[in-house]
């Protein structure tokens, strides 16, 4: 019997990660975990829990030895570990400083150490800030907050061990993941996971704004195909944009859930458009969108019962939750247009 190769995937327990963990299972990969549970879920991995090609390390990413021997024999790594939630950023910079950035230099010593044939890093389309669109990988940096520095320095790290070391590296900047395995518990954060538990509470739906922002949404089976793609590719030092390309509006999505809404205030610091430019990912990994927006959609909520024991999200504990986003951002905001 032919061994199976070896993929590492840090936060592989999580929304994105445990569906890299699942198509890495389909290509005859034995996996190894590693999640410390804080925002992923054990039982995200229960569809190979009988599978004893995927193992879990419960670990912090930063507790990872320089030759740590998880890594040994791995041929590639998935970085997909880290604090997602963006709005929390604001008040605690150096949590997210510490897992993602130092982090992530955690995992690209064991798996230099290892010599890796392929570490492929999940980026974040927030390092451009408010850009223009559709946006191109090219597109000036300019983060808005904590989450999209600590992202984009992760990244930075990532081309850095590639420069300085050798590793071969890609980076996929994600645009707006969605799907099933979504975040359930934690901070106030992602449209679908605070929509969901609302129409499973009979509640309206908290629109941000006016709800015809629109978000470049793309399915998170298709999300973990583009890693893929970006690991077994000729290409390194990479980096991509990743999306649908093809923006969809928050009322759209509200149509698709059906139910009722009301609307609470846009935050500042945010775009009213993402959209990402796909032609580079497209052109040099051959890699195109497979689930449309209502299809994906549909799957979520043929599973909505995962979502039963998330938090549920009103305007007031939303307001609470934004309260010091508000202060600063608006405070920036005024100060620029002072």
């Amino acid at each position: 019997m032919t061994e199976r190769p070896v993929a590492i995937v840090t936060g592989g327990a999580g929304f994105i990660g445990s569906h890299m963990v699942d198509l890495l299972v389909g290509h005859g990969f034995a996996v190894r975990v590693i999640d410390n549970l804080t925002g992923g879920r054990a039982d995200n991995l229960s569809g190979q829990k009988n599978d004893a090609a995927v193992t879990l390390d419960e670990r912090d990413i930063r507790a990872l030895e320089n030759a740590d021997p998880l890594f040994s024999d791995a041929k590639y790594v998935f970085h997909f570990a880290g604090i997602g939630d963006i709005v929390p950023s604001m008040e605690d910079p150096l949590a997210y400083m510490s897992t993602n950035v130092q982090g992530t230099a955690y995992v690209l010593e064991a798996a230099r150490a290892a010599g890796v044939e392929k570490f492929v890093y999940a980026a974040s389309s927030s390092c451009y800030g408010m850009a223009k669109t559709p946006t191109a990988e090219d597109h000036p940096i300019n983060p808005q907050y904590p989450y999209a520095l600590s992202k984009y320095l992760g990244e930075q790290s990532v081309l850095h061990w590639h420069q300085a070391y050798g590793l071969p590296v890609n980076s996929i900047r994600i645009f707006n993941a969605y799907g099933t395995r979504s975040r359930t518990s934690g901070a106030y954060g992602a449209v679908f996971g605070v929509f969901l538990k609302q129409k499973l509470a009979g509640k309206p739906f908290t629109v941000v704004g006016d709800g015809t922002q629109s978000r470049d949404f793309l399915y998170a089976s298709d999300v973990a195909e583009a890693f893929f793609l970006a690991a077994e590719t000729q290409h390194v030092g990479r980096i991509y944009n990743l999306g649908a390309g093809n923006p969809q509006s928050v009322n759209r999505l509200v149509e698709l859930l059906d139910g009722e809404t009301i609307h609470i205030p846009k935050r500042p610091g945010e775009p009213e458009c993402t959209w990402a430019d796909i032609t580079r990912v497209s052109s040099e990994l051959g890699w195109r969108p497979k689930v449309t927006f209502e299809e994906g959609v549909g799957r979520i909520l043929e599973n909505i019962d995962y979502w039963r024991d998330a938090p549920l999200w009103e305007p007031e504990s939303i307001a609470d939750a934004t309260r010091t986003w508000f202060e600063m951002l608006s405070d920036r905001e005024a100060a620029a247009h002072g």
